[in-house]
């Protein structure tokens, strides 16, 4: 009884509290149970509060008893990325300096949780600097997907996606800037919405506090249920200290009944950066459902810009993003392969490298270009709902902490450089798109295939709510057999 209710929906479980079906102190020991007697080999849930949470369920029986008024997550123990500020906890980002980066308060999401009645179990890890599509740092160890120990959770939320995938947690909150909850969302067979850019403040989200949100990132949910990223984008949305003196937050809301009125366009893989054949022929078969359940389907809709220079301009934005912290020396290193490239090499690898010392005005002019990727995704959806694409090239990969430089991915025996599958993640994050990603079932080696649905800017609920019907259509979560 205690493993089918870990797997339970936090909306569920909090309902079921609320109605005295179950205690959230019953509740919370069986999900720390599960974690001591599985998370030995997979090491997801690396920081442990587990006595506070047995006390805030115990306040949270009380509050029912007492028939005072409850919150969406009433009850309901969840776990919460290491980058998340949590007091009495450490946010380290996976990086040695900071193992002492303990916290005397709750940052923004983590109150915000508070708020709507969850506590906390624990926190889950990430790889260094939250720069990997794998989960692993000289902290914490190594993170395994609880699908196959010998391959990789996604990064850099993966320890968020495979508690969730291990029924060590009801829900979950990630980041991500370059697929880091739709990643492991897709290697871990779940559910991760990346929201539309500046809608949640990432307050609380930080080594150090008072640093501004970054372009391109964003804080965001995972959930084993579309109907629990709702339910905690609820939550996290909305501003925040001096923005909440002027504005408000008022995303449009979707209820479909079925999905025989959307119109869906499909990109299932592309020369920028293919993917296997198996996740391609995934993303068609998905398509088909929608067919099937009488949605106006394209498989050669896109919107009107070269995507060769669209992932140029991400790719450069990124690393302005990713390089603004670095230490000087890395600027010297960059600025020694600027110049040992060739002046004719026009490689998307070499045009990234030259940014990588990038000045205020190119940032201002990648900006632009961005400003005009941003139109044509505006015209673009405004003829379809919805793009479902892929997410990753592959299914989940096998552990590779070699240097970055001695890596690669193999897709279908072919070899690519290694984040040459950020091209997927990055081509919604260029644009402040919303975009979620929903486990569509198993691959051949028995591992989950996740497919990503996109919208136009602040049609959060609209990716969410397809992806809900889709997955009612083809199944939705499984769990692994542990």
């Amino acid at each position: 009884m205690s493993k089918e209710l870990c797997y339970r929906s936090a909306t569920e479980l909090a309902m079921m509290i609320k109605s005295k079906d179950i205690s959230s102190l019953e509740l919370t020991q069986a999900f720390i149970d599960r974690i001591e007697e599985h998370d030995k080999k997979i090491n997801a849930v690396v920081v442990r509060t587990f006595e506070n949470a047995l006390e805030s369920a115990e306040k949270a029986d009380n509050a029912v008893a007492n028939g005072e008024e409850l919150g969406p997550l009433h009850g309901v123990p969840m776990t919460i990325k290491e980058s998340y500020v949590m007091a009495g906890t450490p946010s380290t980002w996976g990086i040695e300096a900071n193992k002492d980066n303990y916290s005397d308060t709750d940052g923004l999401a983590v109150s915000r949780f508070k708020k709507a009645g969850a506590h906390f179990l624990g926190k889950t890890n990430v790889p260094k600097d939250l720069a990997d599509v794998q989960s692993y740092n000289v902290i914490y160890g190594t993170t395994n997907n609880p699908w196959n120990l010998e391959r990789v959770p996604g990064g850099s939320s993966g320890g968020s996606g495979a508690a969730l995938a291990a029924g060590f947690s009801a829900l979950e909150a990630g980041s991500d800037i370059g697929g880091s909850i739709r990643t492991p969302a897709h290697f871990c067979g779940v559910f991760g919405h990346k929201p539309t850019w500046g809608i949640i403040p990432m307050q609380g989200h930080e080594v150090m506090p008072g640093v501004p949100d970054a372009d391109l990132s964003v804080c965001g949910p995972l959930a084993r249920d579309a109907s629990d990223l709702a339910t905690a984008l609820d939550v996290m949305a909305g501003p925040a200290g001096r923005d909440s003196i002027g504005w408000e937050l008022s995303l449009p809301r979707y209820d479909f009944e079925d999905l025989k009125d959307l119109k869906v366009a499909v990109w299932a893989t592309d020369d920028m950066s293919p993917v296997s054949k198996e996740t391609e022929q995934r993303v068609l078969d998905v398509a088909k459902c929608f067919e099937k359940a009488g949605s106006t389907v394209a498989y050669d809709a896109r919107p009107d810009f070269d995507i060769k220079k669209s992932h140029i301009t991400y790719q450069n934005l990124l690393t302005a993003v990713m390089s603004s912290a670095q230490p000087e020396s890395f600027v010297e290193e960059t600025r020694r392969k600027v110049s040992s490239l060739e002046a004719g090499d026009q490689s998307i690898e070499a045009i990234v490298t030259r940014a990588g010392i990038m000045m205020h005005r190119d940032w201002i002019r990648h900006n632009f270009r961005r400003e005009k990727l941003r139109s044509a995704w505006d015209a673009f959806f405004k003829e379809w709902d919805v793009l479902i694409c892929p997410q990753f090239n592959t299914p989940a990969f096998e552990h590779d902490q070699r240097p970055f430089s001695e890596r690669s991915s193999v897709v279908d025996g072919e070899i690519f450089p290694y984040m040459q599958s950020v091209f997927w993640a990055g081509l919604i994050v260029a644009s402040y798109l919303p975009s979620t990603v929903f486990p569509s079932g198993l691959g051949k080696e028995g591992l989950p295939i996740g497919v990503q649905v996109a919208s136009g800017p602040y049609q959060d609920y609209k990716t969410i709510e397809v992806s809900r019907l889709i997955s009612r259509e083809i199944g939705g979560f499984e769990a692994p057999d542990l």
